[in-house]
């Protein structure tokens, strides 16, 4: 008799575009300029990045996820501090501030992927945290997310194979973040963070979080009632263990912990338009490409990134 193997699903890594591309403009000197004077920091380093994680990492399908919105209204509305720091003081438009060097090479690097055949994904409404979140869900084989920012860690899912290669120094110094690592650094699962990132807050975000409790706090709590809608439950009951200053902040803070949850939480149900996840071997648009490296200059950059995908 016959056996049939079932098809292995592919590997999927999705990239955390504005994370990795703030994190090469600030970390590669903008000495690197355009034949005609114009950074291009950001644009090469990324590129940097994305040959050197196809090189060691191998992925079959890569996807650049991209910021559609970065503060979205439907988040800000449930809470209107978030990220209202990072709105440029200048800036009518809400718009978020990015450094004078940096917004001109974005659009610069989107026609570089494009021209690469990387799919680029965003979907209007929605920030890329979203786009990713979306995708995961929607995976049926393990998926790396490659992102600076720690609110992914509650996508991490041992038994789903999901891991998020977070950069302590470059691409080179990757923490591959799981289960495991998770609970030895922050005392959570996955499963449990984006609990655990509620209660506490996050000032780079705006979120309060709940007086008095912090991130330890925080996993204590989580650890020893399970959920935030337990702890809370445990907040309104006089005989649960918390103490009374804790029982009267989570009480307090009510308000904030009926809607941080949506908010903290990554969507995984985001409209996305169709694309092709496949990691291409060759440009899809080769002599788009040779104007574009031509015209800025990405040298040895785009060099390493095309042998990279050549011969993975």
């Amino acid at each position: 008799m016959l056996s049939v193997t079932a098809p292995t699903a592919p590997r999927l890594m999705l990239l955390d575009s504005a994370s990795l591309y703030f994190r090469a403009y600030f970390g590669v000197p903008d000495t690197l300029r355009s034949p005609q004077g114009e950074p291009v920091n950001a644009v090469r380093g990324l590129l940097d990045f994305i040959a050197r994680l196809v090189h060691d990492h191998r992925p079959e399908q890569l996807v650049a996820c991209m910021d559609a919105d970065w503060r979205p209204q439907w988040r800000v509305d449930l809470v209107p501090s978030y990220k209202t720091h990072r709105v440029a003081e200048a800036a009518l438009d809400g718009e978020e501030e990015v450094p004078d060097t940096l917004a001109p090479q974005v659009p610069v690097i989107e026609q570089v992927l494009d021209a690469l055949g990387i799919a680029r994904v965003g979907s209007p409404g929605y920030e890329a945290d979203d786009v990713i979140g979306t995708l995961t869900a929607r995976a049926t084989g393990p998926v790396q997310i490659v992102t600076g920012d720690r609110d992914l860690f509650q996508l991490v899912d041992d038994a789903r194979g999901i891991t998020v290669l977070y950069p302590v120094k470059g691409m080179g110094n990757l923490q591959v973040t799981d289960d495991a690592l998770l609970l030895e650094k922050y005392g959570v699962r996955g499963a449990q963070y984006a609990d655990m990132a509620a209660l506490r807050g996050d000032p780079s975000d705006g979120l309060p979080g709940v007086k008095g409790i912090g991130e330890k706090t925080a996993a204590q709590l989580i650890n020893e009632y399970g959920d935030l809608p337990a702890i809370r439950a445990a907040a309104l009951d006089p005989g649960s263990r918390l103490t009374p200053a804790r029982r009267r902040n989570i009480v307090e803070g009510a308000a904030y912990l009926d809607v941080a949850p949506k908010v903290v939480r990554v969507a995984d149900d985001a409209p996305l338009p169709a694309f092709d996840p496949a990691l291409p071997r060759e440009p899809l648009y080769p002599m788009t490409l040779e104007e574009l490296s031509t015209r800025w200059g990405l040298g040895t950059s785009l060099d390493r990134l095309l042998e990279a995908l050549a011969t993975r």
